[in-house]
């Protein structure tokens, strides 16, 4: 008796997902940059900026870890530290015009490597992955 199992959409749905993000990743604007200080940036240009305390806590990392990864962009001029308007104690951190110049243009790399990957499918592979995109959107609750 075999013990080879059909995988289950969850299985192949999620070995989906994973296979895409790390091609989508690997689509960047540039090499000399760690995939954490891109996950940082990225959220600084989702989110604006923010002290090093909320950033850490975004990315899930602890704060002394964050520190590094700030002064490592701060030496890129990806990113630039002000004090806080209100806590003598604390700084933001912010994009600078090179970092959000970076981010933009690793966007533009990802979505240019999808759109070639999309032209490649029929009409009607696209139609499904759109309503796909929706559902998986939906999945992941941003309604």
């Amino acid at each position: 008796m075999s013990d080879k199992r059909e995988p289950t959409l969850a299985s192949r749905l999620r070995l989906a997902v994973v296979r895409l993000n790390r091609k989508l990743r690997a689509q960047r604007a540039t090499e000399h940059i760690s995939l954490t200080q891109l996950a940082a940036l990225s959220t600084l240009h989702k989110c604006g900026a923010l002290t090093p305390g909320r950033l850490a806590a975004k990315e899930g990392v602890q704060p002394p870890s964050m520190t590094r990864v700030i002064a490592a962009l701060e030496d890129m001029g990806y990113v630039e530290r002000s004090p806080h308007p209100t806590d003598g104690r604390q700084s933001i951190v912010a994009l600078t015009e090179r970092g959000q110049s970076f981010i933009e243009a690793t966007i533009s790399a990802r979505e240019a490597w999808l759109d070639r990957k999309l032209a490649e499918l029929s009409g009607q592979e696209r139609e499904v992955l759109a309503h796909a995109a929706e559902i998986i959107d939906r999945m992941a609750g941003n309604e």
